[in-house]
């Protein structure tokens, strides 16, 4: 299947069930797939004018209680930003999918690019954490979809889904696991006979999330606001409310994190790499066993929350940690700023992925 109409069977098979978007390059087929799909599932697709207002549509119908989604590039990542940071301070769970292209700006339309991974954690205004899958294969653009909405749905919470332009028009082979075996997950509701409900109650982690139409009292604002959900200005306020809600993350670390560890166990040089771009580190690695070289790759299938611990851990095994992304260095500075081993950057301006001949050569010269 095509990796974007897997993320688009990915999204059906979690529960979703109103997709509004606006076309752009390489996401249009996540779309196209979801216009035509939301018929089998009495699940509704708009679209809208612009980003903005898709980023806008999936907040109001997770509140009104679908498992909504988007799906974007990075200029309409950029346009959607405000509006996830009104979800992130509202808690509203929703899933925006940013297929990669090369930027700034239009860029490259049709090529491929990792360039929006810091956008996708400091993107929008104030603190705030942010959740972020990065898949690798067609496989994952399902499975991580699938775990997007679960966590969205568990945390009360905006998740990005970051894939890019080899991912989302790769054709691969896809298994699509039976229903029961999902696990799919849905918010927690307060019970109908709740007095005084508090949406936002800070004495809860995650509060339960009432519905339009359940019948309570709720408001609904970006402002601070206290337990009710009402404007409420004043520091001790707003240190409350954001310290709550960073805590649903921080203290959540194992469940949310995920990484795949290869040759980790006795290496001496290791690389970390995600998405599309592991995939040549993995050849290169091949290369190098056949060498009689072994040479170790910790994966981020999670980019946000970033694995300080795993970083850590193993920049304390190893003597040389490499970096290889398809931009011009930017998960490498996360990567200097907790590892206490030499920390290597190896960029790509964009456009294509290193080959793993290319990475294989970057290894032989960190030896020499």
């Amino acid at each position: 299947m095509l990796g974007d109409h897997a993320i688009a069977e990915g999204a059906l098979a979690a529960g979703c069930n109103f997709f509004a978007g606006y076309p752009i390059t390489p996401a249009s087929p996540i779309a196209e797939r979801m216009s035509w799909r939301m018929n089998h599932v009495d699940g509704d697709y708009i679209q809208l004018e612009d980003e903005i207002a898709s980023m806008a549509a999936i907040i109001g119908a997770s509140c009104a209680g679908a498992k909504a989604m988007t799906a974007t590039s990075g200029p309409g990542l950029s346009l959607m930003l405000e509006n996830i940071g009104l979800a992130y301070m509202m808690e509203v769970p929703c899933v925006v999918v940013n297929v990669m292209r090369g930027g700034p700006s239009t860029g490259m339309p049709t090529l491929t690019s990792q360039g929006d991974v810091m956008q996708a954690k400091w993107g929008s205004h104030g603190d705030y954490e942010m959740i972020s899958y990065c898949p690798s294969n067609v496989q994952e653009m399902f499975d991580f979809t699938v775990k997007s909405f679960n966590l969205a749905e568990r945390y009360r919470t905006p998740v990005i889904l970051l894939a890019d332009q080899i991912l989302g028009l790769m054709t691969s082979n896809l298994t699509i696991p039976h229903e029961v075996k999902l696990n799919t997950e849905y918010r927690k509701l307060p019970p109908k006979d709740t007095i005084n409900y508090k949406p936002y109650d800070n004495a809860e982690l995650i509060p339960p999330m009432a519905l339009a139409g359940m019948g309570y009292k709720v408001h609904m604002t970006g402002l601070t606001h206290n337990e009710f959900g009402y404007p409420a200005a004043t520091p001790d306020t707003h240190s409350k409310l954001m310290s709550r809600i960073r805590d649903k993350f921080i203290l959540n670390l194992d469940e949310i994190i995920d990484l795949e560890k290869i040759n980790l166990n006795d290496c001496n040089i290791a690389f970390i790499a995600y998405g599309s771009e592991s995939q040549s580190v993995k050849g290169a690695i091949k290369i190098a066993e056949k060498k009689g070289l072994k040479i170790g790759l910790l994966r981020l299938k999670t980019i946000w929350p970033f694995p300080i611990k795993e970083v850590v851990e193993l920049s304390q095994q190893v003597r040389k940690i490499i970096v290889p992304e398809i931009n011009m260095g930017q998960i490498v500075h996360f990567v200097r700023e907790y590892a206490h081993c030499e920390v290597i950057s190896m960029p790509h301006p964009g456009g294509s992925l290193h080959s793993p001949e290319e990475i294989y050569a970057k290894i032989k010269e960190v030896i020499s």
